[in-house]
């Protein structure tokens, strides 16, 4: 059965576009999925994220279950409200989901992980603990005796949104870094995101979150799907889990080698297999010279020292920001900056440039 958010009343009332997402009822556009996604890049948009899953590991072996649990080193986070991006990984070194763990203190730590693989997760995460007979709890915050609700607000204007509708939650987050999180009463406000923009993602009880909604929107918060989420989070050159990564991808080939930890002594699931296998394909962008769409599974063709070799998209999509086709691809090892590669589109090949997997971000092209 279709799995519904505490927002969805408020999206149908909405008149907004509903698709199925990993099981979930959710808003693809509420109109014009281009004008959302350049609110978000030139003022604020804002997105029910209530399906993604916040998990609450708390106990005195909490921090020695995420050292092992997951590929970057909790060891990182001192200070109470910093988050870490990682992901945890199989005895093979795949990728069984991508996730943010925020710290709170060395006892209580807060992991979200992706909607469509909470089970799993969840799942996962009990049977680790059993095999290493840790004392924590794992509480799952999406339902039970005290759900949650997330809300993403983010462009340039995002933050002052928030402290118009939210101002008891001004002066605990107008000093907050990037990727920080604080409870202020019954919110928990973050400075992450999808897309590239600043802004914030809160949390809070799961009752509140329509009003709340509302509140953002009548303040002139642009109410955005999920067709502008998934633009806006490839403009900015972040993974998306299914597409991008899986249980048969290492993440070493899925540009996420920055959050793997392998200088340390400390051992975690799928490091082993890491240090065997190492990395076997680069994680890059394309932005397309020639007409046309770029999409995930589309073949990309490339020479390196004189040798052919093949790669593939990931994700593809027209960026509504660069006003041209972009994808990130896997391709092989060798492969340049600037080096031009052709992409298999309707059995004729295409010319694309290779760019950095980053192509637009705080309201701006960069590729």
């Amino acid at each position: 059965m279709t799995q519904k958010t505490v927002l969805n009343d408020v999206h149908r009332a909405a008149g907004a576009r509903m698709v199925d997402f990993g099981g979930w009822d959710m808003p693809v556009n509420y109109g014009s999925q281009i004008e959302e996604h350049h609110a978000v890049r030139s003022n604020c948009g804002m997105f029910d994220v209530s399906h993604m899953c916040a998990v609450d590991v708390v106990g005195p072996d909490a921090k020695a279950f995420l050292r092992r649990l997951v590929a970057n080193n909790v060891d990182k986070l001192k200070t109470p409200g910093k988050a870490l991006y990682s992901a945890m990984l199989n005895e093979a070194g795949g990728v069984v989901d991508d996730l943010i763990i925020y710290y709170l203190n060395d006892t209580t730590f807060r992991v979200v992980i992706n909607a469509g693989t909470a089970t799993k997760d969840l799942a996962w995460m009990a049977a680790r603990q059993k095999d290493w007979g840790l004392n924590l709890t794992i509480t799952e915050r999406r339902d039970g005796n005290a759900p949650l609700g997330m809300i993403a607000v983010q462009g340039p204007n995002a933050k002052a949104k928030v402290w118009e509708v939210l101002p008891q939650v001004k002066t605990a987050t107008e000093g907050l870094g990037p990727f920080f999180g604080v409870q202020v009463g019954e919110y928990f406000v973050a400075t992450t995101g999808y897309t590239g923009e600043e802004g914030f993602e809160i949390a809070l009880p799961a009752a509140q979150a329509a009003d709340l909604w509302r509140k953002l929107h009548a303040a002139g918060v642009a109410q955005c799907g999920l067709g502008a989420r998934d633009t806006l989070r490839l403009e900015a050159g972040m993974n998306l889990y299914g597409n991008d990564m899986d249980e048969t991808v290492s993440p070493l080939d899925a540009g996420l080698a920055w959050t793997v930890d392998l200088k340390s002594e400390r051992d975690f699931v799928g490091k082993a297999a890491l240090l065997a296998n190492g990395q076997k394909a680069q994680f890059l962008g394309l932005v397309l010279l020639d007409k046309g769409v770029l999409r995930g599974h589309q073949k990309v063709f490339a020479e390196v020292n004189g040798t052919a070799g093949e790669g593939e998209i990931t994700s593809g999509t027209f960026s509504p920001t660069l006003q041209q086709s972009i994808a990130l691809a896997r391709l092989p090892m060798g492969v340049a900056i600037n080096d031009t590669v052709e992409v298999e589109i309707r059995d004729k090949r295409l010319k694309a440039k290779v760019v950095k997997p980053v192509f637009a971000r705080n309201g701006k092209a960069v590729a």
